[in-house]
């Protein structure tokens, strides 16, 4: 009511006075319910309009210290110091996000320590998981922040450090400050990390290192096939030497990116200037009006965020024994992108629950670009956080408005013309071979953590597509991930989710006979396995149905592949084993399978009631919905 009544008055001061009773009412209102999240939004919302910047931010600190362990809060407190833009400083953010990190996660670990058993944590409604999912939503905001104004390669190594400290750790019963010292061990290592070549995660590189401690001959034999003594005290020399070699070849890269705007010096700045036609004896204030230069200079910093993302290894720990003082200045920028394990350390922080650590793996992978099966929903906190933060769309997004640009384009329609190449820069950003690579390798280190995790299958399968697509640049119908896909079901064979991900994944590229024979023998091997693998039988058949029934819009005998899809769901519905379609199901078949529908659904509504809603029900549920469409 008092905002409606501000809104209505003309003057300042009377808006004021109005604000200054909404205050009073809402501070009466905190004291009453003290615990109340949204009162205690609406109240600094209120000062927001009233106190200036340095007021406003000592009551969200009073505020924070009394309720630390507040998502809603830090995420709304962060919020508010971006967008303070006269005292906006990257250093203050990124000091923020460490203190919202820690206080999240200290919260997190009173909970564990106040009793929470693990049983409890496979229900839902825990509110240790709902803390951890918070506290994982602030961790990837804080990457988010550092990708953002150009920290690529912080941002990569802050999610390679999370990901080995919470899920890759050693199974031991260690202190928090015990499990940083090990970690840092690690990090300083020339071990591979999350999404590197040879990557074999924390736990087992520790396990490794132990065995080569007591193998002394192992590491010896090691070290004669690396060449030479490698241990800790390197002659100062030899150290400065491979220094040299390093400093020699980043300035070999440099040359060889300046070389690709044109021949010029890496030096002769002024010439590179003038190559982009910039003048150099302008005034400090005058712009380049030329399109063409802001085209190259748009390029060239595109170029540097495509190859600039990955954190530089700095395995000696020292930088071969030269300070910082002693290299030229484009040596400090190279060594800038060296991230140290004080760079991260305020960010690890460790997950009990399984929810928790597959939200940090599913917001990685979609953090760098990969295809993820997920409908959009705006209820979810990490979609509001992109939108926040002006990132782009989400790919189920984009990709229908590409569709919908071309189409508009075709029409002759000019107002959206530019849409299409504006949607396609943000999708290119993340298709290159690097990155798609480095991707790939995550999921397949995560797979280890998350066995039979379809999410994690279809989003590894779908990257497989994209880097072999990237790499050969083949029109062929070949499936490109079909290596990738039968070398994971020869390590499990009885997983039936990857059997139905990778039938899709032919059928997707026209192979629609090879999807059959991929998701009959799937089905059909089904019946002697044990209930917690079948668990998900209900999404295989309709998998194969909608299958059938995509394949029917684009045939001239759609009828066949009706009986096909009408064949698949009576076997479902009608409880019974699966064979593969030889003949049109009779009458009495779809009665059966309808009537099994019904009981099934209805034995399904007392799981609903108490909110477990699986995928397995909701396939079982759109399976009944199509036999009675299709009949």
């Amino acid at each position: 009511m008092r905002d409606k009544i501000a809104c209505s008055l003309p003057q300042k001061a009377a808006r004021l006075q109005t604000l200054e009773k909404k205050i009073s009412i809402l501070e009466k209102a905190v004291d009453l319910n003290p615990d109340n999240e949204e009162l205690l939004l609406c109240l600094l919302k209120s000062y927001q309009g009233r106190d200036n910047i340095g007021s406003l931010m000592e009551k969200w600190q009073k505020v924070l210290v009394q309720h630390f362990d507040s998502v809603k809060l830090w995420k709304e407190f962060l919020l508010v110091q971006q967008g303070e833009f006269s005292q906006f400083k990257v250093s203050n953010i990124r000091k923020a996000y460490g203190h919202a990190i820690q206080a999240l996660s200290s919260a997190c670990n009173k909970l564990c320590r106040q009793g929470f058993q693990v049983s409890s944590l496979k229900s839902g409604d825990s509110s240790l998981i709902q803390l951890e999912c918070g506290l994982v939503d602030v961790f990837i905001n804080s990457s988010r922040f550092e990708w953002q104004t150009g920290h690529h390669e912080l941002a990569t190594g802050l999610f390679q450090a999370e990901i080995e400290y919470s899920l890759f750790c050693p199974s031991l019963l260690l202190s928090s400050h015990t499990k940083q010292k090990l970690f840092e061990h690690f990090w300083n290592s020339s071990g591979a990390r999350v999404g590197e070549d040879g990557a074999l995660g924390w736990c087992n590189w520790m396990e490794l290192e132990e065995q080569n401690k007591i193998n002394p001959m192992l590491v010896e034999n090691l070290e004669e096939v690396q060449g030479g003594w490698s241990g800790w005290m390197d002659p100062l020399s030899k150290q400065s030497t491979t220094m040299d070699k390093h400093v020699e070849l980043l300035v070999d890269e440099n040359t060889v990116e300046n070389s690709a705007i044109g021949d010029i010096p890496p030096n002769d700045v002024e010439s590179l200037l003038k190559n982009l036609g910039i003048d150099v004896e302008a005034g400090s204030h005058t712009e380049a009006k030329d399109a063409l230069t802001w085209k190259k200079w748009l390029q060239e910093e595109l170029s540097r965020d495509a190859e600039q993302w990955m954190p530089i290894r700095n395995n000696s720990g020292n930088y071969g024994g030269l300070g910082l003082h002693c290299l030229e200045d484009s040596e400090k920028e190279q060594l800038s992108r060296v991230v140290l394990f004080e760079d991260v350390t305020d960010y690890l922080f460790s997950l009990c629950s399984e929810e928790a650590r597959f939200s940090l793996v599913y917001q990685f992978i979609d953090f760098f670009g990969g295809k993820l099966s997920s409908w959009t929903c705006t209820n979810d906190a990490n979609w509001m956080d992109k939108v926040l933060s002006l990132e782009f769309l989400d790919d189920l997004i984009s990709e229908d408005l590409i569709v919908v640009s071309k189409a508009l384009n075709r029409m002759g329609n000019s107002v959206l013309s530019e849409m299409t190449s504006l949607l396609e820069s943000n999708v290119d950003c993340f298709s290159k071979s690097a990155l798609v690579k480095f991707l790939r390798n995550a999921i397949l280190l995560c797979l280890n953590a998350f066995p039979r995790n379809r999410r994690l299958e279809e989003a590894l399968i779908a990257n497989e597509e994209r880097l072999m697509t990237n790499l050969s640049n083949s029109t062929s119908p070949t499936n490109p991930s079909r290596a990738l896909a039968k070398a994971l079901l020869k390590r499990d064979r009885q997983d039936l989710l990857l059997c139905g991900i990778y039938a899709r994944s032919e059928a997707s590229y026209g192979n629609i006979d090879i999807a059959r024979k991929i998701f009959d023998m799937a089905l059909s091997s089904a019946n002697g396995l044990p209930e917690e693998l079948v668990e998900h039988y209900p999404l295989l058949f309709l998998w194969y149905a909608e299958m059938e029934l995509a394949a029917c819009t684009s045939s001239s005998d759609t009828e066949q592949f009706l009986q096909r899809a009408v064949h698949i769901l009576c076997c479902l519905g009608g409880n019974i084993k699966f064979i593969p379609f030889t003949s049109q199901p009779s009458s009495l078949h779809i009665l059966r399978a309808r009537q099994g529908f019904k009981e099934q659904v209805k034995n399904l509504s007392s799981a609903w009631a108490r909110g477990d809603i699986k995928e397995s029900s909701i396939a079982l549920i759109c399976s009944a919905f199509f036999v009675r469409a299709l009949n």
